[in-house]
């Protein structure tokens, strides 16, 4: 019987800390805080090269469009969103190199677990006093940025 309650408090304190990992404030770490609900990108300027029925459709690129690097590359260093998308043909797919977790930067650059791509780079948000959570979400001056929570105690 002893035996049993001691396998039983093992098991609960090594599960315990998992659940808490995964509960929130902690859930934002692994989740991908840039993905927008909106389904488009907004080209800065439209495509002269696109033939389309009207102007709107030449200045939105649906996200993931298929692409072909060599023949048919509409999205190959095309500015976005006010400048916070830059599009590339990653394999056969428009990307965001500047938010894309999958390809951070570059095509095919991944960031690690924990981190988001914020502008083009792979940055911990669990630690980032300027990105601390989500990109570009700054602590105010004298608060550490700990577990992804400005001033966390």
């Amino acid at each position: 019987m002893a035996s049993v309650l001691i396998n039983l408090a093992t098991i609960l304190s090594l599960t315990l800390p998992l659940l808490l990992i995964f509960s929130q404030p902690h859930a934002a770490l692994w989740t991908d805080a840039t993905e927008d609900e909106d389904s488009f990108y907004v080209l800065d300027e439209p495509l002269p090269n696109l033939r389309s029925r009207s102007r709107f459709l030449a200045s939105v690129i649906k996200k993931g469009t298929h692409c072909d690097p060599v023949n048919d590359n509409v999205c190959n260093g095309i500015s976005a969103n006010n400048g916070t998308s830059l599009l590339y043909c990653c394999k056969t797919h428009c990307r965001n190199v500047l938010g894309d977790r999958n390809n951070c930067g570059a095509c095919g650059q991944k960031c690690k677990l924990g981190e988001l791509c914020c502008t083009g780079t792979c940055i911990n948000i669990a630690y980032s006093a300027d990105n601390c959570g989500k990109c570009d979400n700054k602590c105010s001056p004298g608060l550490k940025c700990q577990y992804g929570t400005c001033g966390y105690a």
